[in-house]
């Protein structure tokens, strides 16, 4: 698919109205920083990020290809991440590492938790209900979302993700020590540990420049980093439910994407997720790891508009 096809000429995707970054006070302990492209008169989608991972993650490119195709795109740091709201509850690698181990430990909250914070912010957008991407962690949001909140969902994307289920979408073992290692709080660091992942989990085929990396990390970094949410987050994501029956009652339009290379959720997961769901359509994409590769944003764009439109047409 052609950016043409996708969205219309570069000059429709620069023509395309971007917001400052916003915040949302959804709770009365709970501000979530987001921001929007094109027209909030259009039908909604709502990006979700995944571990760790800001709004500005989403590429620049998609949001715009996305506003271009004639959508409301909202992205937004989850809570922990950026410049949304810290939460003060202490989880601890000790914990962490249980829960990994599947032991039952207590969390500071729970993947409902995060997903309810993306329909508070639909709540003070107005909106009545969204398309929903999510990618990783993000995808396990937006499976919540479309289990919890059927009434809030239009069409649901779930990109490089998996059902909670153990048994598929796995991750490397190797890497578990990776995301846990003690990090220093300065900029070179995060550099240097950024394009270390990079390299661990990236797209083998469509690898970004370690330029482009490196100035992701600077962006990243200016926001805000928190290691101690990135754990916290991770309590979320390790005891997450198995969602696998409870996705065969969706009737919306489903995507699965999924990279073959990906090391950090198996591609078994989203092939896991896309079984489980009546009439979900997968995509498998030969040489792609786990991230966002530029060289891909029109594959991106296709899945989520492919379900966005299926949920719209008569």
């Amino acid at each position: 698919m052609s950016e043409t096809d996708a969205a219309g000429t570069p000059s429709d995707l620069a023509a395309v109205r971007r917001s400052e970054e916003l915040f949302a006070p959804v709770r009365a302990d709970l501000e979530l920083c987001y921001q929007t492209y094109g027209d909030a008169a259009d039908p909604t989608i709502l990006l979700v990020m995944g571990l760790g991972g800001h709004m500005t993650w989403w590429p620049d490119g998609l949001c715009r290809r996305l506003a271009a195709a004639g959508y409301h795109v909202v992205r937004y740091d989850n809570r922990d991440v950026g410049r949304s709201s810290r939460v003060r509850e202490r989880m601890s690698k000790t914990t962490v590492v249980q829960a990994f181990l599947g032991r039952p430990v207590r969390t500071p909250y729970t993947m409902s938790d995060l997903a309810e914070d993306g329909v508070l912010l639909l709540d003070h957008l107005g909106v009545d209900a969204a398309h929903v991407a999510g990618v990783s962690m993000g995808g396990m949001i937006v499976q919540t979302m479309a289990l919890e909140h059927p009434d809030r969902v239009r069409s649901m994307t779930s990109v490089m993700s998996t059902t909670g289920n153990r048994r598929v979408g796995w991750q490397h073992p190797r890497l578990l020590p990776t995301l846990i290692a003690p990090r220093r709080p300065d900029l070179a660091a995060y550099i240097e540990n950024t394009l270390r992942m990079a390299r661990l989990i990236g797209s083998p085929k469509y690898a970004e420049s370690p330029e482009a990396i490196r100035a992701r990390a600077e962006e990243t970094h200016s926001r805000g980093v928190s290691g101690a949410g990135i754990l916290r987050q991770m309590g979320a994501i390790l005891t997450q439910p198995d969602r696998t029956k409870a996705l065969g009652a969706l009737t919306i339009p489903v995507a699965v994407l999924h990279g073959r290379q990906d090391r950090m959720v198996h591609v078994s997961g989203g092939r896991a997720t896309a079984a489980a769901v009546p009439g979900a359509q997968l995509t498998v994409v030969d040489g792609m790891g786990h991230d966002l590769p530029t060289a891909l944003l029109d594959t991106y764009a296709a899945t989520i508009l492919g379900a966005a439109r299926r949920a719209e047409a008569p």
